[in-house]
């Protein structure tokens, strides 16, 4: 299929007639078009497509199509049917009324083409609107994504695993497989895997995924037999077979393969949850846990204009927020649209990423710094790290009662640089207002510093304007991520992915965005609209009973009949 551009700049005179006569006010498709013209251009998308073949539908209303598809959370049949027979529809795409659309499947060709692409993501329209601009303010969060698969337990996981390569097995070269089936492996893996309460308790669960792991065991080994085709182990079931078993089987010294215990699994980041989706892996967040993925959400918050997502990032579940800050930014930059101002949550930010954003981006990140969790900062009343003046050029700290600190040496902790500050023993153990420097009766006081002067006053002087009311009001416009994030989740089904993998799950949010900019700017173009609301019968008699002068012959002039 090749592309061949079209220009739909001219909506066709009875279409513009009666979709204005059938929607006077408009529709958000409809207002968004007037006001940014066409959104896609199909030369945006000619890098997808080949030179040569027939011509397909126009990328560019593919893409329009796709947008307003997640704004009404609709699927790909219903999208086409929209096409077909909605006005405004026809409106935003500049079709006749009378065009036929095109075939449901094409909308999923389409988002093929635009995650081996990664092309789901245009604001040039915004920008050149002036609905999108850069410096401002800008805010950031994220939400748990569940992946498109069945929850597998381990044991069900190796299970289905197996299952998924005999069936791909089979199909690829029956004969070759003939031979190694056994007749008990029609029952166990005839049919799709689940299993419920195992008898014999934790004995009897090992048992049977030993009973797996043999009979995966024995796939493997003939698949890399030196007389078996090489084609097969190539298969994409078939390794993903050989790295379940990796992950949840291991060889004991006498050479039988063992069953992993729950607490010798690698980290989730690297295994999976389900053998046909490799990228959906396990997380806990406090008390959210989910397998599937993060979509990361940054949107515009200045004042004068609409609030419009302006970047998305989707990663694995183990991901933590704090690893995206610095790729967000030189996103941004690197689109024209780093912000002035950038708010996030305490997940986003520590002082290595406040200096970052500020020294290669001109970027102020603002958020609370992680406070310091020493005993004596949480009781509030001993000298906590604070209290310590620190004198960078001599490498000494100074506490509150003038002793000097002895050593200053490099201390890694869980894979991060500080540095650590030791009093002497014998001056701790004599001073007088010792408990409330430290808890322990031998040891003297340590402080552990970040690894640069400049970092260690970016913390302290975080630590404290996060205390202050102006800096909480600034703080306060954070919330407002939550309110898009939440209108995502309900509106367009954000929380849930609709395809397998991530590079297509990427596209989701990137189109998820979209429709959310649709529906904004469709909101701030419209002309609001006066909200009456009708007293309750209640409140119009509490009204009269207030009102004495408003009740005359025992009767309500509010209409509720006679008062008793």
């Amino acid at each position: 299929m090749s592309l061949r551009p079209e220009s739909f700049q001219r909506i066709p005179v009875r279409t513009v007639r009666t979709a204005w006569a059938a929607c006077p006010k408009g529709t958000p498709a409809m207002l968004v078009r007037d006001r940014l013209d066409v959104l896609f251009e199909d030369e945006e998308f000619a890098a997808l497509y080949p030179s040569d073949g027939r011509p397909g539908f126009s990328p560019g209303q593919l893409a329009l199509v796709s947008v307003l598809q997640f704004a009404e959370n609709l699927s790909d049949r219903a999208a086409a049917d929209a096409v077909r027979t909605r006005i405004d529809v026809k409106y935003a795409l500049g079709l006749e009324l009378e065009d036929p659309g095109f075939d449901y499947s094409v909308l999923s060709e389409f988002r093929a083409r635009l995650a081996e692409g990664d092309a789901a993501d245009r604001l040039q329209r915004l920008a050149e609107a002036g609905l999108l601009k850069a410096g401002g303010r800008q805010r950031t969060d994220a939400t748990h994504v569940l992946a498109a698969v069945r929850t597998l337990s381990r044991l069900e996981l190796v299970g289905e695993s197996l299952r998924a390569a005999l069936e791909e097995l089979a199909e690829a070269d029956g004969d070759w497989l003939l031979t190694l089936i056994e007749p008990e492996w029609d029952k166990r893996y005839g049919r799709k895997v689940e299993i419920g309460k195992v008898p014999g308790g934790k004995a009897g669960v090992t048992a049977l995924a030993e009973t797996f792991g043999r009979d995966g065991q024995k796939v493997l080994a003939a698949a890399w037999a030196p007389d078996a085709p090489p084609r097969l182990r190539v298969l994409p079931q078939v390794e993903i077979l050989r790295r379940v078993w990796v992950h949840h089987y291991y060889w004991d010294p006498r050479g039988h393969l063992r069953w992993r215990d729950g607490h010798a699994l690698p980290p989730a980041s690297l295994r999976f949850d389900s053998p046909y989706d490799t990228d959906a892996h396990y997380c806990v967040k406090r008390d959210t846990v989910w397998s599937g993925y993060r979509a990361h959400f940054t949107e515009t918050c200045t004042a004068g204009l609409p609030e419009v997502v302006v970047h998305v990032a989707t990663t694995i579940a183990p991901v933590q927020d704090g690893e995206l800050t610095q790729k967000i930014h030189d996103d941004l930059a690197e689109g024209g649209l780093a912000p002035a101002e950038h708010v996030v949550d305490a997940a986003y930010i520590s002082p290595a990423q406040i200096e970052r954003a500020r020294r290669v981006h001109g970027i102020t990140l603002l958020g609370p710094v992680v406070p310091d969790h020493s005993h004596q900062a949480k009781a509030g009343s001993g000298f906590d790290k604070s209290a310590f003046t620190i004198n960078w050029e001599r490498r000494q700290a100074t506490c509150r009662q003038g002793a000097v600190s002895r050593e200053w040496g490099p201390l890694r902790i869980s894979g991060h640089d500080y540095i650590q500050v030791k009093f002497g023993k014998s001056t701790c153990l004599a001073c007088p207002v010792r408990p409330q420097c430290i808890a322990s009766a031998t040891r003297p006081r340590a402080l552990s510093l970040l690894p640069t002067r400049e970092l260690h006053e970016i913390q302290t002087s975080n630590r404290l304007d996060q205390y202050t009311k102006d800096w909480q009001r600034r703080y306060a416009i954070r919330a407002g991520i939550e309110a898009t994030l939440s209108q995502n989740v309900r509106n367009c089904g954000l929380r849930r992915a609709r395809y397998r993998g991530l590079a297509r799950t990427h596209v989701q949010h990137d189109l998820t965005a979209l429709a959310c900019n649709l529906t904004q700017i469709a909101d701030w173009i419209a002309e609001p609209t006066a909200v009456h609301r009708r007293a309750t019968r209640f409140h119009a008699l509490c009204t009269a009973a207030t009102c004495p002068q408003k009740i005359t012959n025992g009767v309500a002039v509010l209409g509720l009949g006679p008062v008793r």
